[in-house]
């Protein structure tokens, strides 16, 4: 190669990087992770090789750990080097957390001040690069003792962070820390409908696709999606849903000449005009603490949820119009390619990998299906059925990474053969979904965030 055609070469190697890189460009799965669960809430990284074993207790391949105050169970996003993240500090010397599996529904009674904060930090080092208190007061909605005050995985899109406190307002940072504007949204009260007391606090993720930021408010009473504008937070529309409270995040996916809001829920299931908040397609029947994110694979929209008398897996067509819930004693319809009634889970959004769904109950019961025909391939179980899973798995590398509440990682092989790689210990309660990033794992534990990444060899 002549010395003209190597610059040009380089110059469009450079021109690539600096696109992937740049703030406001379409997300690139291998480096930014921009909201729950990555871009279109996929859980997937691809064009990096990724851990496969490590230990953080000793040390094994652990690129950085760095202390974050307080709870959380929001997940670390990433844009670039940059890596976001939110906790909510008590003014009680140890806030307790309750994890495993049991079925108490009263609320944490912590009535002292909180700090709601927001946290910026370096992704190769793990340098906090600023840090800022959104809001100072006491929780205007209690906890439910496995969850907590920060529980909302913020976004970016590379010009800024958006971080979702639930009753303590919406608030929108740029990228080097300064406020561009907030917004009270009221008190969102969400717990268990059929016990009102039972407050458990807020859940759902923002999302931001182009100009908009969009926030799925399920709760006790007045529930609504909305969309703001990502400029000034500014109301665009606001559409009533007549549910109960929720905790799943939205999922917006464009599709052919249209861009859908995916919505979870156990009365209204739906999807929406993103541009317009108006009604494209509903569906009824789910179980009633609806958790896990919609997601998008093969044409399809997978929603699952669990409570109750259901627990449904559902894939239907990205063209559905009108009103798509089944007939009883039916599986399927127009729209409703496949469902199963009773495999769907309570906490956990699926993993759509290759040509297989990927579903596991927070007992750690793992479902395998064939994403297009809903055959299941296997069912079989993570743990010794006493620890409770409720972090969402992510895939990259040709490997399935789910987190147990009592920080064990099960490292799983994709495809139609369960094969367990290799069960990895954090040393901490492990609640929140992790990020993926140019072939590091990003954790967050109770007290750390914490960045796994296969060290060079030293030969």
């Amino acid at each position: 190669m002549n010395r003209s055609a190597s610059r040009s070469a380089a110059i469009l190697l450079l021109s690539a990087i600096l696109l992937q890189s740049s703030p406001g460009k379409a997300p690139a799965p291998d480096i930014h992770w921009p909201t729950f669960r990555g871009p279109n809430a996929s859980g997937i990284a691809e064009g990096f090789n990724t851990p496969t074993q490590w230990n953080v207790p000793g040390g094994e391949n652990v690129k950085w750990k760095t202390p974050i105050p307080g709870l959380g169970h929001s997940s670390p996003v990433i844009w670039g080097n940059l890596l976001f993240i939110t906790t909510a500090i008590s003014g009680q010397t140890n806030a307790k957390l309750r994890v495993g599996l049991y079925g108490d529904i009263a609320s944490v009674q912590d009535d002292t001040s909180h700090k709601w904060m927001v946290y910026c930090l370096d992704k190769q080092t793990g340098k906090i690069l600023w840090e800022h208190v959104a809001y100072t007061g006491v929780p205007r909605i209690k906890r439910h003792p496995k969850s907590t005050h920060a529980s909302s995985t913020p976004a970016t899109d590379g010009e800024r962070v958006v971080a979702m406190f639930g009753s303590e307002g919406l608030y929108c940072y740029d990228m080097k820390g300064r406020l561009l504007w907030k917004k009270d949204l009221g008190v969102l009260d969400s717990g268990f409908y059929m016990v009102p007391a039972a407050q458990w606090d807020f859940g759902s993720s923002p999302i931001i696709f182009e100009d908009k930021v969009f926030l799925q408010c399920d709760v006790q009473k007045d529930s609504f999606v909305a969309a703001f504008s990502i400029k000034d937070g500014s109301e665009i529309w606001r559409t009533p849903r007549q549910d109960v409270p929720t905790w799943s995040s939205p999922t917006v996916y464009r599709s052919g000449d249209r861009t859908l809001l995916l919505i979870n829920g156990y009365k209204h299931i739906g999807g929406y005009d993103a541009a317009t908040g108006k009604e494209i397609w509903r569906l009824q029947g789910g179980g009633d603490i609806p958790v896990p994110t919609p997601i998008v694979a093969h044409d399809l929209v997978f929603i699952t949820n669990a409570h109750g008398r259901m627990s449904p897996i559902y894939a239907i067509r990205l063209d559905a119009m009108g009103d798509i819930s089944l007939a009883e004693n039916s599986t399927s319809n127009k729209y409703v390619v496949w469902s199963v009634p009773r495999d769907g889970a309570y906490m956990i959004t699926p993993l759509v990998y290759g040509d297989y769904l990927y579903s596991s109950k927070n007992n750690g019961v793992l479902n395998c299906f064939e994403a297009k025909t809903g055959n299941r391939i296997y069912q079989e179980r993570l743990g010794d059925g006493t620890t409770g899973f409720t972090a969402s798995p992510v895939a990259a590398a040709g490997k399935l990474y789910y987190s147990s509440e009592d920080g064990d990682i099960y490292v799983i092989k994709a495809g139609p053969k369960f094969e367990v790689m290799a069960k990895n210990g954090m040393g901490e309660i492990c609640m929140a979904t992790p990020a993926v990033s140019e072939g590091a794992l990003f954790f967050r534990t109770q007290g750390h965030v914490v960045a796994i990444a296969e060290r060079p060899s030293s030969k």
